[in-house]
């Protein structure tokens, strides 16, 4: 599917909500915006989508609880992701 770059004006407090948001998720601006969207106009896709999928997400948030690592798991699958 084609990415089309577009400008948009916001306030800057809004502004920052939303990079601290991103931030939070370990998501670009970009795809914070775009999920935001996307969930908004009910074309949400992606994780969570399934039953399984949501299965699979709690057990990796009950894995990272369990076995905490700094940064969270974005931090942590990037980080293997790197190593290899």
């Amino acid at each position: 599917m084609p990415v089309a770059k577009v400008l948009v004006s916001m306030d800057e407090e809004l502004l920052a909500r939303v990079d601290r948001a991103a931030r939070a998720l370990g998501l670009t601006r970009s795809a914070y915006l775009s999920r935001v969207a996307a969930r908004y106009l009910g074309v949400a896709r992606g994780p969570g989508r399934t039953p399984a999928a949501r299965r699979a997400a709690a057990e990796l948030e009950r894995l990272f609880a369990s076995n905490p690592v700094t940064g969270g798991a974005t931090e942590a699958v990037r980080a293997e992701r790197d190593a290899r």
